[in-house]
């Protein structure tokens, strides 16, 4: 009887401890709730949040299903997430020096993440690009590469001299650049409005197959190109202009693409030289060209993304249609056709002037005032007519830069 008033006993002093430790819990959990803290698993639940797509850090405002963040919101979410260096590659010969200069500038102001900069150049070139680059060493969010113009040793000079000088050197950067995981092309002739990040935050949206992005040729068949006139294959129905070429290069590399001149799937080093022999005679843009020739075989692989990503003269030169830019306005400038460099498209111009003569720091903002009185100067043109949208975007990457920490150390 004793040994069953013991175990009694027992069981009454665990069950009253038990007791005891639960109300202690719900005390703590109570005083948690009233002092704004949380539990463990409320915590790790609210570590991550995701805004507009992208994953920010902890410390974020939460955003209701009724609220969406604003520009100056959208940065400071984005300021606590891990830094990706982003890859950027450009291909300068000749008289391209000021031009590519002007476009790393128009990147970096606008940018968030850090960015690497891979610079195909002429061997002429490389002392001025590093005499330029080295003296913005104050800015903490670019590094950069400068590499000599190669091509593979057959059919080198043929190579080189396809379009314009050193223009086919696009081809060859996932061959050349193979720890690059993904990267970004661009012409020289391009100017950044809106963050780098947002076009490469796109890589995001590329389903299993898609391996690059560009944008059409042409919004308006009327007026296209590749429609009216090419004697090759060519991508959907206006082309493609690879001006702006956002690309996976790791599925690339790994790629077998079909292809008009053997039943056997190629890879990319393996293509290029088949097809530059077989329409070598029927091409008039190059590299281009062979571009759309590829995505013709393999319009599976293509994302496009839309005209105002790459905003050309001919989305204005007989009237706008290019709809996106003028809805939100245009993200990045391309000014082909060397019309920052004349008097046919002043609008073109006009923006190209600003930023290449603008610095860094607090005084970007005040192109904007001088930009405006320009650009009322171009009505007379019809690009010159919605010059508006040439600003909006601008405008608004500018105001919000400033909820950027300092890029200066």
């Amino acid at each position: 009887m004793r040994r069953y008033l013991r175990v009694l006993v027992l069981c009454l002093g665990c069950g009253f401890c038990s007791l005891l430790y639960a109300l202690n819990q719900l005390a703590v959990s109570l005083e948690e709730e009233e002092t704004g803290g949380g539990g463990k698993l409320k915590a790790a639940a609210a570590s991550w949040l995701t805004v507009s797509g992208r994953v920010v850090g902890k410390g974020a405002r939460s955003v209701g299903p009724k609220e969406h963040p604003s520009w100056s919101d959208r940065y400071r979410l984005m300021k606590t997430q891990s830094s990706e260096t982003m890859h950027l590659a450009v291909v300068a010969c000749g008289e391209r020096l000021e031009e590519t200069v002007t476009m790393i500038k128009s990147a970096i102001i606008f940018s968030i993440q850090p960015l690497q900069f891979h610079i195909f150049a002429e061997d002429q070139l490389h002392h001025s690009f590093k005499n330029i680059l080295d003296g913005w060493k104050f800015l903490q969010t670019f590094n950069y590469t400068i590499y000599p113009i190669t091509f593979p040793t057959e059919n080198a000079a043929e190579w080189k001299k396809l379009f314009k000088p050193c223009a086919s050197q696009r081809l060859f950067l996932p061959l050349i650049l193979k720890e690059i995981d993904s990267l970004l092309y661009v012409d020289t002739d391009i100017l950044f409005l809106r963050p780098v990040d947002d076009i490469w935050s796109l890589l995001k949206k590329f389903n299993s197959t898609q391996i690059a992005a560009m944008a059409p040729e042409h919004e308006e068949p009327r007026i296209g190109w590749y429609n009216r006139f090419a004697r090759h294959p060519y991508y959907g129905k206006t082309g493609i202009n690879s001006g702006v070429m956002l690309m996976n290069m790791t599925r690339i590399r790994r790629k077998y693409f079909k292809n008009d001149m053997t039943t056997a799937h190629l890879q990319w080093g393996e293509i290029l030289l088949p097809l530059l022999k077989k329409y070598k005679l029927n091409i008039t843009w190059g590299d281009q060209d062979l571009l759309n020739i590829m995505f013709f075989h393999n319009p599976e692989s293509l994302f496009v993304f839309p005209c105002q990503w790459n905003y050309r003269p001919d989305h204005c030169i007989y009237g706008s249609n290019c709809r996106e830019a003028e809805e939100e306005g245009i993200f990045i400038l391309h000014g082909n056709r060397g019309v920052y460099h004349d008097d046919k498209q002043p609008v073109f111009r006009a923006v190209y002037e600003a930023l290449r003569n603008c610095s860094f720091g607090d005084k970007v903002h005040s192109l904007l005032h001088p930009l405006e009185l320009e650009l009322q100067k171009t009505v007379h043109t019809y690009c010159g007519r919605i010059h508006k949208i040439f600003m909006k975007q601008l405008t608004k990457s500018i105001r919000d830069s400033y909820d950027r920490p300092s890029k200066a150390r």
